[in-house]
């Protein structure tokens, strides 16, 4: 299945970073570096670095502007494959670092590289928050429902039941969706997609880094040694028709096998409780079915769509771009504080620097202590 991304005009999310210089070329070998990649063969992991070292160039960013912070994790290897800068930093506080560097340099590409234990466990609380803040940073989240890196322990995202290493008799715990808490924390960019479709997820990366604020991309990605098989219903030949449900702006959401108009034969509609349902398009009419608009400011459309794959619809799930709107930047709003405070210094710069800061310590309350 192929599923095409229509693209807003925002204002550029790499708006502010140094570029090529004309005439100059970059390729994917570019952004390849000279260390081993070491994951399992099989891992998912290969399929995304090929397609980011391949997205890259396509930026047309100098690589001494681009950085990958990641996490602790099978996924969070990736900095050292990728010839940027970058840092294999602290468990689960790879967005606290990444927000420190977009706030600080304007001038940075800034990318985070975390998976579904290390962003959902640990690292939970600072991932909302710069969700929440609008960072200007992108958040690639590798969910493969499994610890990998500590072999095979049940993770935040593993189904209720799952037998591992740790929970010998099934998980007892209720999952995270990823892609449902993004939305709660009122991520701007948010979507979904797989490791193994090259094609989308070169399409879900572009559409990732062009936007202003924390985006936030869910990717699908198989572990052959722990968990393998966990995403078969969405990339078997034989189901993934009717397994993925297809997110694209301004399109029905409709899938599997195709009706008389050539579109899928099943669709979402809102159902009586007010969220969606999946329904036979025969049944209740093509003009019934729901149109996606990832640019609604209100999120609860898009956050009952990422509710289907835990609300029965166990081998169907929703792919594309969830939610995609503007709004101010955290970065951009405390650069901008800091700008105008420097404009008062440079007004006040006629006083000596000792009244100066004199007036900066009497400036508010003030006590004496006796």
């Amino acid at each position: 299945m192929t599923i095409e991304l229509n693209m807003p005009t925002f204002r550029s999310g790499i708006e502010g970073v140094p570029t090529l210089e004309e005439g100059q070329t970059q390729t994917g070998k570019d952004f390849s570096s000279d260390q081993e990649v070491r994951w399992c063969p099989g891992c998912g992991d290969y399929a995304v670095l090929k397609a980011v070292q391949g997205f890259l160039p396509d930026l047309g960013l100098r690589r001494e502007n681009i950085v990958f912070v990641s996490g602790i994790g099978c996924s969070s290897r990736f900095p050292y494959y990728l010839d940027t800068y970058g840092m294999h930093s602290i468990h689960g506080r790879a967005p606290s670092i990444a927000t420190g560097l977009a706030t600080a340099r304007e001038d940075l590409s800034v990318w985070v590289v975390t998976g579904d234990g290390d962003a959902l466990s640990i690292g939970g609380n600072h991932l909302i928050h710069a969700l929440r803040r609008n960072v200007n940073m992108t958040i690639l989240l590798f969910n493969n429902r499994i610890y990998g890196l500590t072999k095979g322990q049940y993770s935040p995202t593993s189904e209720s039941g799952k037998i591992t290493k740790s929970t010998p008799m099934g998980s007892v715990d209720h999952p995270f969706n990823p892609v449902s808490l993004a939305l709660g924390a009122e991520g701007t960019f948010v979507a979904r997609t797989i490791d193994s479709d090259r094609k989308h997820l070169t399409s879900v990366l572009a559409a990732a880094a062009a936007h202003r604020g924390t985006s936030l991309v869910e990717i699908y990605q198989n572990c052959p040694i722990f968990n393998d098989g966990a995403f078969d219903a969405i990339k078997s030949p034989d189901t993934k028709a009717d397994a993925i449900i297809p997110l694209e702006h301004g399109r029905p959401i409709r899938f599997g096998a195709p009706a008389e108009d050539g579109l899928g034969s099943r669709g979402l509609v809102r159902s009586a409780s007010g969220g969606v349902e999946v329904v036979d398009v025969a049944e209740v009419g093509a003009e019934a079915i729901l149109v996606h608009d990832a640019h609604q400011p209100d999120p609860t459309t898009a956050f009952a769509i990422s509710r289907l794959t835990d609300s029965g619809y166990l081998n169907q799930s929703p792919i594309g771009i969830f939610r995609q709107v503007e709004r101010s930047t955290y970065d951009d709003e405390a650069r901008a504080q800091l700008a105008t405070a420097r404009g008062a210094v440079e007004e006040a710069g006629a006083a000596a620097p000792t009244e100066r800061l004199a007036a900066l310590i009497g400036g508010g309350d003030t006590w004496t202590v006796v």
